[in-house]
């Protein structure tokens, strides 16, 4: 009978003596990774390409706004200032946040990875709070780059700088608090619908469709429906003219259109904007919206950051290993 044999080998392994971070280590590692995915870092040229055209998507308004300001003297502007800015950008905004919210949830809930974040000393809400931060990061720092750009090019257009600069100093916390608004809104609900599939596309679909739909189906409900008479008038030479009188204008439903306007969701944070800046608005929709009290819009913004931020959070409280 044949003894059973063994032997040991040394191969040199040691145990770690280093610091041991624990969960700090981990979120952060959970923000910086997610902060990579977004960039497109450490993967091929084709993945940088969004990341690229988006920024200078956001820099190339704020370029040509602050040389239309400089050309008229319009400085300052509801439509050539920082909030007329906000308005351009949003809509680039919310397609990024679209397309990029996915890649961050939808890779690793379908390639089994979100698994092996959670056997480690981190917990889901650590996990989801790590990488809504990371597009959160990007997101504000994009808001806010065309900003800065767009109020140095005014300043440094200014026939007096230090005078305008004195003038409009109150311009940088309102973008600053406007920026904040529209980067929160624009980086909850894309990463809210992305924790219900495992298909980036589907995602992302999804998210474009109820800002498409919700966009459009508002504003023609609340779009003025007249109506049309025709009128016949005799001249002094007994001619007889016929032309055309509209009558009755006003939404198509009437008062409910201020509260249909609200659905517009693209324009959810630009209602609070508008408040900081104290801007008018130019589009019917958004006129209606200013009749309703300003509670109002305030409210619905919060209801649609706090809902998707909740759902989240819930969503990812539902993983088990």
């Amino acid at each position: 009978m044949t003894e059973m044999q063994g032997e040991v080998f040394d191969l040199g392994y040691q145990h770690y003596n280093g610091p041991r971070e624990g969960r700090s280590r981990a979120r952060k590692a959970i923000w910086k990774n997610g902060v990579r995915i977004i960039l497109g870092m450490g993967k091929n040229f084709k993945a940088k390409i969004l990341p690229v055209l988006l920024f200078i998507a956001v820099i190339i308004p704020a370029l040509v706004l602050s040389f239309v300001a400089s050309a008229s003297g319009g400085f300052g502007g509801d439509q050539l200032g920082p909030a007329g800015y906000y308005q351009i950008v949003s809509i680039i905004i919310l397609l990024f946040s679209a397309i990029m919210a996915p890649e961050l949830l939808c890779p690793d809930r379908r390639d089994g990875v979100i698994t092996l974040y959670l056997v480690r000393p981190l917990t889901a809400t650590d996990y989801i709070a790590g990488r809504w931060l990371a597009f959160f990061s990007i997101t504000l720092i994009l808001v806010y780059s065309g900003q800065v750009v767009l109020f140095v090019g005014y300043t440094l257009a200014a026939a007096e700088p230090w005078t305008y600069l004195k003038d409009n100093w109150l311009d940088i916390p309102r973008f600053l608090a406007a920026g904040f608004i529209l980067s929160l809104f624009t980086t909850t609900l894309p990463m809210a619908v992305s924790a219900f599939t495992n298909r980036r596309a589907i995602a992302a679909a999804i998210v474009i469709g109820l800002f498409i739909i919700l966009t459009f189906v508002p504003a023609s409900l609340s779009e003025d429906q007249c109506e049309t008479t025709i009128v016949t008038v005799e001249d002094s030479d007994g001619n007889v003219r016929s032309g055309t009188r509209s009558e009755n204008c006003g939404p198509l439903i009437g008062d409910a259109a201020k509260w249909v306007a609200l659905l517009d969701i693209s324009q959810v944070p630009s209602h609070v904007n508008r408040m900081i800046f104290n801007q008018e608005p130019t589009e019917l929709a958004n006129k209606l919206v200013e009749e309703l009290p300003a509670i109002v819009p305030i409210a619905w913004y919060i209801l649609l950051v706090v809902g998707p931020g909740f759902v989240l959070w819930w969503r990812y409280q539902r993983i088990r290993l």
